[in-house]
């Protein structure tokens, strides 16, 4: 029985360690992209779960689109980083697509109470507007806000439309009607 050199097995090693032995060198063999990998913008879509995961993102909505889920990865850092502030606030809102609108106590006329902030959100015409979506907002807010401060959050929706035909004709159709009491 000739021992292999190039192990680091003891001599009285099993038939079963050195074959393992064998087949865990030809493993390290393979090349691993770690940079690619490691890139938010340049990882495979199927492996995108595992990299928010070990970068600590914590939403990790179903109907996020994939190049919402790159940017929340890419953002992940900043916004630890930024934990706390109000800086983190405005970028976790944009990173969901909201558009906002935020006035701390110090900024309304008059001064409100100290460490609470005023969250305007504005949903755009054809933005998400279901439950778990308004839902996660609200979470995401509570969770990279000032530990010591408190919000009021007023939900707005953007809506654009046209005046018509018909919408401008109508007021020239309207008559008033004059009802009396019969005595």
């Amino acid at each position: 029985m000739g021992v292999c050199m190039d192990s680091l097995l003891p001599p009285k090693s099993s038939p079963l360690e050195r074959k393992l032995a064998k087949v865990g060198a030809r493993i390290s063999d393979l090349p691993v992209p770690i940079k690619t990998l490691w890139n938010p913008w340049t990882c495979p879509a199927h492996l995108l779960p595992w990299l928010a995961w070990s970068l600590g993102v914590e939403i990790w909505p179903t109907y996020w689109t994939e190049q919402q889920r790159r940017q929340a990865i890419a953002d992940s850092l900043q916004v630890k980083r930024l934990k706390g502030t109000v800086a983190a606030v405005r970028q976790v809102i944009a990173a969901m697509g909201a558009g906002l609108a935020l006035r701390e106590w110090w900024q309304k006329a008059p001064q409100g109470e100290p460490h609470t902030f005023e969250v305007l959100l504005t949903l755009a015409d054809g933005a998400n507007r279901h439950a778990d979506y308004q839902i996660d907002l609200l979470k995401e807010i509570e969770r990279v806000k000032p530990a010591r401060s408190h919000f009021t959050l007023n939900l707005g929706i953007e809506a654009q439309g046209r005046l018509g035909l018909i919408g401008g004709a109508r007021p020239v159709i309207y008559r008033r009607l004059t009802l009396t009491e019969a005595t």
